[in-house]
């Protein structure tokens, strides 16, 4: 693109030295900088890349984008100085990649829990009318069927710029993205114009960063604040009006708001719902009128997920008629509630849940299918470093099943018996065990079932990793329980 265009974004800005008739790319991490790129300096929390941008240099960058004065050969390359290299980088990466969010269909899903399972079920039941899409979220991002890891739930602006380009490419329609709060207060999704915005629901969480509730709610606020007001472009949201949250959602859009809830009245509303072992069955109340769900998906939290789903398709235009009998083949979403199939007297399910709202979600969701004669065993655990307010609430929710092995999803580098202290304090009853080894906590919950009961194990669902100190070793939860099974039920 040539330089002057590209510039033309910044209003306020102060150039100096010689510009280049083209820049071919840009970049914010020294690494990945190329020949006769934009480098654009940006402060984060633990990396100040002003600091590297002699480093890209020498890699080729010819103009710089800082918010200082930097020493360079302005004879050979240019200094842009600007009031906010963050803002700055939002505007320049949506000019360089032509605004692909433009000429998409994005959904945007945000809340506590519920992100993935939703994205994941509005992306599959639009592969099922065979539209090209891509997802992004906890698992990367996947453009029809490629697939990119990334390195958070939501990505920084010039990555998300560049996928939403690549998919733009490939002939996508629809973008389903999952919404962080960190990534909304950080301006990761500036530029991006969302047409749908879904708020699942809200409980503690990341208070590590937000440090109140009412800065988190706020965060997540910002979704539906952007929708905008230009009224030539319909835009929607989503929202659950069982969370209070909603009506902080509700004042703070321009955009037609779609309700959707199982215990009060709403657009989307499920009622006379059965919940079974393997499946899940209500009717659902929508403006179309009235139809019978029968879902793969178990508990009272993937009702909501069903309806959220349903309601973000069908004001994209689908028909409610045409999208529930695609409900009926939907495989569970992995590692949310998944049942792991074990050639053994046990059911075992493995989930992400790592919030005491979403423990809480997971024990009443097996609670309200199992008989009295069956245990329910759960392995339970959180990360160092993170939101500590939360650890005795996870505790307390836990309480709700028969038996409680707390864990460690994550150790980095806290002390593993002060984060299993911590949980311990919220413990209601004695039938509990402090285990931080997360392959010895998953043993040990199975060699304790008997024939006919159920196991959970929380907290990281199909994450293939586990992080010890700074690094990241190989580990899935998944595969190492079928491994104990085999052992502890040979037969």
């Amino acid at each position: 693109m040539k330089t002057t265009e590209l510039l033309e974004c910044l209003k306020i800005k102060q150039v100096i030295g010689h510009l280049p008739n083209q820049i071919k790319s840009i970049h914010h991490d020294s690494r990945n900088v190329q020949n006769k790129s934009l480098f654009v300096c940006i402060s984060g929390f633990t990396v100040d890349e002003h600091d590297y941008y002699r480093d890209a240099l020498k890699k080729g960058a010819r103009v710089i984008v800082a918010n200082r004065s930097l020493t360079i050969d302005l004879e050979k390359n240019a200094l842009i100085i600007v009031p906010d290299t963050i803002k700055a980088l939002a505007k320049l990466a949506n000019t360089f990649y032509h605004f692909p969010s433009n000429k998409l269909n994005i959904f945007g899903v945000t809340g506590t829990n519920g992100k993935t399972t939703v994205t994941s079920l509005i992306h599959d039941m639009l592969r099922k009318l065979n539209q090209k899409t891509a997802v992004a979220g906890t698992n990367g991002m996947l453009i029809n069927k490629h697939y990119f890891q990334t390195a958070n739930t939501t990505c920084d602006v010039l990555t998300n710029q560049q996928l939403l380009h690549r998919a733009y490419q490939e002939g996508v329609d629809h973008v389903i993205m999952e919404v962080s709060s960190q990534g909304l207060s950080q301006g990761r999704l500036s530029g991006i114009n969302f047409d749908v915005a879904v708020f699942t629901n809200l409980s503690q969480d990341h208070l590590d960063y937000h440090h109140t509730m009412e800065n988190y709610g706020y965060a997540k606020g910002i979704l539906f604040a952007q929708l905008g007001n230009d009224m030539t472009s319909p835009k929607y949201a989503v929202l659950n009006c069982d969370d209070p949250w909603w009506k902080t959602y509700n004042y703070f859009t321009s955009a037609e708001v779609i309700t959707y809830s199982i215990y009060t009245d709403a657009i989307f509303r499920a009622t006379n719902i059965n919940y079974h072992t393997d499946t899940t069955e209500f009717t659902l109340q929508s403006p179309e009128g009235k139809h019978l769900i029968q879902s793969n998906l178990l508990g009272e939290f993937n009702v909501y997920n069903t309806l959220a789903a349903l309601a973000s398709l069908y004001v994209k235009g689908y028909s409610i008629t045409t999208l529930v009998p695609l409900l009926r083949g939907m495989s569970t979403i992995k590692g949310r509630m998944e049942r792991i199939n074990v050639e053994a007297p046990v059911t075992i399910y493995i989930d992400y849940a790592h919030t005491p709202d979403a423990i809480e979600k997971c024990v009443h969701a097996v609670r309200s299918s199992k008989n009295s004669e069956q245990q329910l065993i759960m392995v339970v655990g959180t990360g160092g470093e993170r939101d500590k307010e939360k650890r005795p609430l996870m505790g307390e929710k836990a309480s709700q099943a028969d038996t409680v092995i707390l864990t460690i999803n994550d150790p980095r580098n806290e002390d593993s018996n002060k984060i299993l202290t911590d949980m311990e304090k919220g413990m209601l009853h004695n039938n509990y065990s402090l285990i931080p080894d997360r392959k010895l906590a998953i043993k040990q919950a199975i060699q304790l079932s008997k024939p006919g009961d159920i196991i959970v194990i929380a907290g990281k669902g199909r994450e293939n990793y586990q992080i010890i100190g700074d690094k990241k070793y190989p580990h899935s939860d998944a595969s190492f329980a079928i491994e104990q099974v085999k052992i502890t039920y040979p037969d």
